[in-house]
């Protein structure tokens, strides 16, 4: 059996409010995920950003078969005990050669914990859809993004990006939104891949986390006004419910790549088909 650990880095106060609104945690997305794609794995959830988390050093890591951080609100730049823990975690992960992935605020905890640096966008956020993300010459070739087209669109909400990567990372996948959307880092003898997207999230999920931001979305130019948001909320949970149905495609602008949930799903299901060979290539 396949042991996973998920770490999620909304604090409590946040990851009751995400339950409030779409059932679940970070994490407890995610675990499902990952239950749906492998279910025989067994799955552990933690929390490293909390006070009285335990402390994970790199052998206790070692006993897992990946890693998977999560998206939350998250500022890793922030200064804050909350952000400490969570770097140090990471930083254990590193250090204990187990593969691991993340996606949004869990590609910039990555990030951060090996080195580079990660800010506020300078310009917008990226809600809802990040649209025509395209494969660097390095990302058209690696396993992370096997089954991509030339272009893709997929499903994102963030304020802040990667500014820049650390040593020993590979720029895989960008957009003209925010540069790095995909990246491989290597780093103290570990491997990570990471996406600022959110291959684990439905399209139900996205469309909750919009209406929840939408005073953000108007404020950063996305929106006139919070009816725009429940607009392409109301969109969104169509596709969701109706992957095929051609006029809601039409009015979202997308196909197959955002639409059809194993397409979304494509990143996680690629790790998870290499994490053998990426323990023996760590170091």
């Amino acid at each position: 059996m396949l042991h996973y650990l998920v770490a999620q880095s909304e604090l409590p106060e946040e990851r009751e409010a995400r339950r409030e609104r779409a059932g679940r945690s970070a994490g407890e997305s995610y675990a499902a995920t990952l239950r749906q794609i492998a279910p025989a794995a067994d799955i552990t959830l933690i929390a490293p950003a909390d006070a009285d988390a335990p402390v994970f050093s790199a052998e206790m890591v070692r006993r897992f078969d990946g890693v998977f951080l999560t998206g939350s609100p998250m500022h890793v730049y922030d200064a804050t005990p909350e952000v400490a823990r969570q770097l140090a975690f990471m930083r254990a992960v590193f250090a204990s050669g187990v593969p691991s992935f993340g996606s949004c605020a869990g590609l910039q905890i990555a990030v951060a914990a090996a080195g580079g640096r990660v800010r506020k966008m300078p310009r917008r956020m990226e809600a809802g859809i990040a649209r025509a993300i395209v494969a660097t010459d390095a990302g058209r070739g690696h396993p992370l993004l096997a089954g991509r087209p030339a272009a893709w669109d997929a499903a994102a909400i963030h304020g802040d990006e990667v500014e820049t990567l650390p040593a020993d990372a590979v720029l895989l996948a960008g957009n003209a939104m925010t540069r790095v959307q995909a990246a491989e880092i290597r780093h103290a003898g570990g491997v990570f891949w990471g996406v600022q997207y959110h291959p684990e999230l439905s399209l139900e999920e996205i469309a909750v986390a919009l209406r929840a931001q939408a005073d953000d979305l108007v404020e950063a130019g996305l929106a006139e006004e919070e009816a725009d948001v429940a607009d392409r909320a109301a969109l969104l949970d169509r596709l969701h419910g109706e992957p095929d149905h051609g006029p809601t495609r039409w009015k979202l602008g997308v196909g197959d790549e955002l639409a059809v949930e194993a397409n979304r799903r494509r990143e996680i299901v690629n790790f998870l088909a290499h994490l053998k060979k990426l323990r023996e290539t760590a170091g």
